[in-house]
């Protein structure tokens, strides 16, 4: 893409900022320039982010019928995903998948629920409270 090329179509997807993207100039090197959207990425954006809420309410539902801690819930709302979650909190995924289970969830040291809770950045009480919420 040419350098006068670059998409300007004020995404609110951007929330008002602008994005560092590359480009080639007059002289055929790449530089970088600003960008403030471009309407298929918002598009894309969009639809990625209305799946994460589906699966957010799909799993507070869940949380509420006491069929998953609300681990999972959190995970969709801070948009992550399980190896994202299991990465940032230096566990592995079958570990963190382990914790969707309420039983196991609910017996959680206070360790394991501080690398969640820095994972989240929240405090830990507000994790511990959700222990005590599981029906």
């Amino acid at each position: 893409m040419k350098l006068d090329e670059v998409p300007q179509d004020h995404s609110s997807t951007y929330g008002g900022h602008s994005k560092l993207v590359y480009a080639v100039d007059a002289s055929g090197h790449y530089q970088g320039t600003q960008s403030d959207g471009w309407e298929p990425e918002a598009y894309a954006t969009q639809l990625a982010v209305a799946e994460l809420e589906t699966q957010e309410a799909e799993a507070e539902a869940a949380w509420r019928r006491g069929e998953l801690s609300p681990l999972k819930c959190l995970m969709y709302r801070y948009r992550m995903d399980e190896p994202a979650l299991a990465q940032i909190a230096g566990l592995w995924q079958w570990r963190v998948r382990r914790h969707f289970r309420p039983d196991i969830y609910r017996r959680l040291n206070p360790a394991l629920l501080a690398r969640y809770a820095e994972a989240f950045g929240l405090p830990v009480e507000e994790l511990r409270r959700y222990q005590k919420e599981l029906p």
